[in-house]
């Protein structure tokens, strides 16, 4: 009778939460009635003798039948279910440390095994969605002290896979973020593999901007790949760029960024803990960090970027990484793209040694590929820009890109969006000013990153002479809709580039 009562049959609905974890069932169904489930409710769900963590969603229509339930899709395929399947599900205990995100709500200190508590609850899908938002809440703006955040590293890295190589050296690059079109990444992986540097790169998608890493690098090439695949890119090649999420190097982050994405939060402590646990989970040992400061750029301040800089060389002396941070230039957009395939472009053009190509975005990252040369001991202090300069103009760099791309799955180039839109001056003069925040957010509102060639062009750069009537921004989007929300965000805005006579 009790495994009748709850046991229900799989119907398949095809709604996606993304990785979030969803059943579905009608409220006067056996199971809800009999278990007294309600909506929200955690539930243990086995198909197939799979088991997951997920939250209840109730239906009060004919949608499902009696003795019927749905998941979602990422539900569905992690537990291979086909139609039909039988789907049991049992009580879930509540996590048991949240008792320690409450702690820390009300201003406590928690130390290594608090946190090593939560992040394996949350890695184990045992949090709901509100408790995730407690945890996030509870962490940003600059609530977590230094060794808050070594333990909170730790306690990342532990949760996950860990890459072990045979070299000594392994390099690795991040950018804290903020500055729209900063995709020198795929450019500095190439120079630096090329150069004979092992650098295994794992990137995160978007949390708040129009395109992370691997969304660009998406459009080029596969970038979900196992730990298995990942090995042997880089021991063929030298270097890789996937999705660190794909591989649960640091399981926990990716579904913390998930909650960050939807809250506009991207906190300090976490955001170190989380780049550098992913670093160190990758087998790094040699990483370079950019931190763009600029008035609208993530870090605004050098006093800000000063501090963050000291949080990431500690936390990373803590858990053995050698980290050298660079402060740039953040006061515009680098490159002319702003969006996954819209970067991807201004990447390739960069690597092809085309004559249009940004030279912001080419500059920009010599100079970290440069750097990460030196402290790798490839180059002596103060020759490692030219001689990545010298393997970019050769074309080692982007036959090194192509070579990568081919290991990962396969090059592709990176596709155009069907509907784009032209913003021109409306009067004379001079750019004195650019907003990266709205930029970022035009660009989100045309369906960047979601919708991979969507996003913007922006042709002009600070303190450049316009006429009336040049173009400015040329918005580019995959439905018409997207593309009327974006510009009518861009005509309810003043400033978002400022021209002055």
């Amino acid at each position: 009778m009790e495994e009748a009562s709850t046991t229900l049959n799989l119907k398949w609905l095809g709604i996606d939460t993304q990785k979030e974890f969803v059943v579905y069932m009608r409220s006067d169904c056996p199971v809800c009635v009999s278990e007294g489930f309600s909506a929200l409710t955690r539930l243990m769900v086995t198909v197939r003798g799979n088991t997951i963590i997920a939250t209840l969603n109730v239906i009060d229509s004919d949608l499902l039948g009696h003795n019927e339930a749905s998941l979602s899709i990422s539900a569905w395929d992690k537990l291979d279910a086909q139609e039909g399947d039988q789907i049991h599900f049992a009580h879930l205990q509540p996590a048991g440390s949240m008792s320690k995100v409450r702690a820390k709500i009300y201003g406590q200190t928690l130390g290594l095994e608090a946190y090593e508590h939560i992040i394996s609850d949350i890695a184990n899908h045992k949090y709901s969605t509100a408790e995730l938002a407690a945890f996030v809440t509870a962490c940003a703006g600059d609530r977590l002290k230094l060794n808050e955040i070594i333990s909170l590293s730790r306690a990342m890295i532990k949760a996950g896979s860990q890459l072990t190589w045979t070299r000594d050296i392994i390099a690795d690059k991040h950018c804290v973020g903020g500055l729209p079109g900063n995709r020198t990444t795929p450019i500095i992986v190439a120079i630096s593999a090329a150069a004979g540097l092992t650098i295994p790169k794992t990137s995160s998608r978007a949390i708040t901007s129009p395109a992370g890493t691997a969304d660009t690098m998406e459009t080029m090439a596969p970038v979900d790949l196992s730990i298995n695949q990942i090995r042997k890119v880089v021991e063929q090649e030298g270097g890789c760029v996937v999705w660190g999420g794909a591989v649960r190097l640091s399981p926990a982050d990716d579904i913390l960024i998930g909650v960050e994405r939807a809250l506009d939060i991207d906190s300090e402590g976490q955001m170190i803990a989380s780049v550098l646990s992913k670093k160190a989970a990758a087998g790094s040992t040699h990483v370079i960090i950019d931190i763009p400061v600029g008035p609208t750029a993530k870090v605004r301040t050098s006093e800000a970027a000063q501090q963050l800089s000291g949080y990431f060389s500690s936390v990373g002396s803590a858990i053995g990484l050698t980290v050298e941070v660079i402060q740039t230039e953040g006061a515009q957009p680098v490159g002319r793209g702003i969006g996954p395939a819209l970067e991807a472009r201004d990447v390739l053009a960069v690597l092809q040694n085309s004559q249009n190509a940004p030279e912001d975005l080419k500059q920009r990252a010599l100079l970290l590929a440069g750097s990460l040369l030196e402290i790798a001991g490839l180059a002596t202090h103060g020759e490692g820009e030219s001689r990545a300069e010298s393997i970019l103009i050769s074309g080692k760099a982007w036959e090194k890109f192509h070579a990568i791309c081919e290991a990962q799955g396969g090059y592709r180039e990176p596709e155009t969006a069907p509907f784009t839109h032209e913003i021109t001056a409306e009067h004379p003069g001079t750019v004195s000013a650019i907003d990266n925040r709205r930029l970022a957010k035009i660009a989100k509102l045309a369906g960047a990153p979601h919708d991979a060639t969507a996003g913007l062009t922006l042709h002009t750069v600070l303190d450049t002479r316009i006429e009336t009537g040049q173009p400015l921004i040329t918005i580019h989007a995959e439905a018409r809709g997207t593309l009327k929300y974006a510009l009518e965000y861009v005509q309810s805005q003043s400033n978002i580039l400022e021209i002055t006579s």
